[in-house]
């Protein structure tokens, strides 16, 4: 068991707790509770470390012993594992993970693919909303502008609950160029904006298809709705100008669903 603070490991797993950097020079991730230890990979889980008291409970679960098991992982102390975990109330299960690693290239290989393209999303909520959303509504893939918020960071992750371990994700630094991309394979793009001239259930998604989706409090850019094919929007009522952006891509992505049903 480790019971000091000061053990390599654990300051290890701290510094990745704390700093995205450090995350994505090891390439990994971490992801805190029972929920997201049963659904992570087997294959991608390089540690875990486990509470006395959560080690006790596993005990009567057989499923979650046997994956355990199967993991490996070290017992620590109720201290050692405060200092490692991101919560207030911790379940007592952190496991690191190695990083998945996706291509648009690979994507773009779909029969007729659905794309939601995020620029500068900045609530990891928000992120870890849509991650989830879309792997409900079948989403191919999320393409992330450089400037969106960490898609590992452990409010993201909490936050997908579980679609992390699904759903493909790509980050690209030159937004504009993965918009051409798309373009160059027959993907047509639509601009969620309070400009659009036609609702958004009013345009056809059966083909590939992409949904630009802007920052929480400034939309799209005018640059990357430059680059639409088709300005689309929500209508809205009473005084509300516009949704939060998880509501929106909730939105989008399930009339494509309803109609490729």
């Amino acid at each position: 068991m480790i019971t000091s603070v000061s053990n390599g490991k654990i300051r290890q797993v701290a510094q990745w707790q704390a700093k995205a950097k450090e995350r994505r020079e090891a390439g990994v991730f971490l992801a805190e509770g029972f929920k997201l230890f049963q659904e992570a990979p087997l294959s991608w889980i390089r540690e875990v470390y486990l509470s006395e008291e959560a080690k006790e409970r596993a005990r009567g679960e057989k499923a979650l012993w046997d994956k355990l098991n199967a993991a490996g992982y070290e017992t620590v102390s109720p201290q050692v594992f405060q200092k490692i975990s991101d919560t207030k109330t911790p379940q007592g299960v952190l496991c690191v993970v190695e990083r998945p690693v996706y291509a648009l290239e690979q994507m773009l290989e779909r029969e007729a693919p659905l794309f939601a393209v995020l620029e500068s999303i900045q609530d990891p909520g928000n992120l870890g909303t849509i991650l989830r959303t879309g792997e409900g509504a079948g989403v191919t893939g999320i393409i992330l502008g450089g400037d969106t918020v960490d898609p590992f960071s452990p409010k993201v992750i909490r936050a997908t609950m579980g679609s992390i371990f699904r759903v493909p994700f790509v980050l690209v630094e030159d937004l504009q160029a993965a918009l051409g991309q798309l373009k160059a394979n027959k993907v047509t793009v639509y601009g969620a904006h309070l400009s659009g001239q036609e609702e958004y259930d009013q345009a056809s998604y059966r083909q590939g298809t992409a949904f630009l989706i802007g920052n929480e409090g400034r939309g799209l850019s005018r640059e990357t709705a430059g680059q639409a094919d088709k300005l689309i929007r929500i209508p809205m009522e009473g005084q509300v100008e516009s949704l939060n952006a998880a509501v929106s891509a909730a939105l989008l992505l399930y009339e494509a669903h309803r109609q490729r049903k």
